[in-house]
């Protein structure tokens, strides 16, 4: 057979491969035509990364919304009058009446007074809500930072996939030029040639979709991140032993919300009635028949009574409030402990499937090894080599996979524990 005769063959594939590459540009990289391949930057540290996706979360409004909130309630509490001044005027004669020349004219300030221990609930209100400011800003770095190592630990696994791809795309390429040469001089038949070429196109064909899905990765890293570089993957140091307390940065958030809603509670019960009003005010007036004004000058005191019509609603609104906070609170806490012990349960069992299948590895080489022998040989035919080489590489994209999926597991654990990388 003649290197014509695969012409046709070889022409179909070049123009597969050309329309798949021309259209990889117009789905992945026109929208983003800035975003290339990322590379590896030794000088870029993962807490440094995650600093970064951190700064670009789409939450970040929230928590300077939050923090503005924290800063008027502790205005609020720190304010010399719990609520506004109001000023008052009144003015009143008889033209429309008896006639006789009277005139009054009256100007009044009216100022409420702190109930007793208003201020110190109101300050702990602001206190609480500083606290839970803090505690959200490093929940939602925790949660940035799952993002983080999800990211990037897909990448990883999509970069051995086109390794793994790439390898195969060689092998196939090296066994069809084999046969071919076997072929031209005698030994093999034109099926074993066309059996060759096939898997040499399916070979390629996988490579090409294993870089589709690594480009696909490494959008969402540039996404979640904005940079085109990653930093070293490096295997995380496994967190110890322990079980989520209050301390964890997830329930540290609803646990302040708890603390919240109890002092909300508490300044509730001492705002169920209206702060009383000093009333400060100032009378010129003239009586009927009189030719000069009277000044003077008056004290008020306006005390409002308590009325459970006004205080239940309230009340209920801010038990409900604390209802709400402690159901989410646990919520989250069982939530977090089953997150553990899947994070815990999924890394014993990849440490074990690694141990199968490096010896899964083990034995797949040898038996390739055996039957390029036995083929170079004449001793097998092409189809059993080509079945063993692709029981060969299962086994070696398996080993891969599970080496990265061990080390995503550990990440996953870490990110369940709350440990920040």
């Amino acid at each position: 057979m003649t290197s014509n005769s695969v012409f046709p063959i070889r022409l179909k594939l070049s123009l597969l491969i050309s329309i798949f590459c021309l259209s990889m540009p117009l789905s992945a990289g026109a929208e983003e035509g800035e975003l290339e391949r990322l590379q590896i930057d030794t000088a870029l540290t993962l807490g440094g990364v995650l600093l970064t996706a951190f700064e670009r979360n789409p939450q970040q409004p929230l928590l300077q919304a939050g923090s503005v909130d924290a800063e008027a309630r502790a205005r609020h509490a720190l304010a010399a009058l719990p609520g506004a001044p109001a000023i008052n005027m009144r003015h009143q004669n008889d033209v429309i009446g008896s006639g006789r020349n009277l005139r009054e004219w009256e100007a009044g300030l009216e100022l409420p007074v702190w109930l007793p221990g208003q201020r110190a609930a109101r300050e702990a209100v602001a206190r609480e809500a500083q606290g839970g400011l803090d505690a959200g800003r490093t929940s939602l770095l925790l949660e940035t930072a799952g993002q983080l190592r999800d990211a990037l630990w897909d990448v990883a696994m999509n970069v051995n996939a086109v390794d793994l791809a790439a390898a195969r795309v060689k092998s196939a390429q090296a066994l069809e030029h084999d046969v071919l040469r076997r072929h031209q001089a005698g030994e093999l038949a034109k099926t074993d040639v066309m059996l060759a070429q096939s898997e040499t196109l399916q070979a390629q064909t996988a490579h090409l979709r294993a870089q589709a899905e690594l480009k696909h990765a490494e959008h969402r890293y540039w996404m979640l991140t904005g940079l085109k570089h990653t930093p070293v993957f490096v295997e995380e140091p496994l967190a110890g032993e322990t079980r989520p307390d209050d301390s964890h940065p997830l329930l540290a958030v609803s646990a302040r919300q708890i603390a919240l809603a109890q002092e909300e509670r508490n300044l509730t019960r001492v705002e169920k009635r209206e702060n009383p009003q000093l009333l400060l005010n100032a009378r010129h007036e003239r009586g009927a028949f009189d030719t000069e004004y009277d000044s003077s000058i008056g004290v008020a005191v306006r005390i409002p009574l308590s009325a459970e019509v006004r205080s239940a609603p309230m009340l209920a609104k801010a038990e409900m409030g604390l209802a709400q906070a402690m159901s989410n609170h646990e919520q989250r806490r069982l939530a977090l402990l089953t997150a553990m012990h899947e994070a815990e349960h999924n890394l014993e069992v990849t440490r074990s499937e690694l141990v199968i299948v490096e010896e899964q590895h083990r034995l797949a080489q040898e038996s390739l090894r055996l039957a390029r022998k036995a083929f170079e040989l004449g001793e097998t035919d092409l189809v059993h080599l080509m079945r063993v080489q692709a029981q060969a590489y299962e086994a070696e994209r398996a080993l891969g996979n599970r080496q990265i999926q061990l080390k995503w597991d550990i990440a996953r654990f870490n990110q369940a524990a709350g440990v920040l990388p």
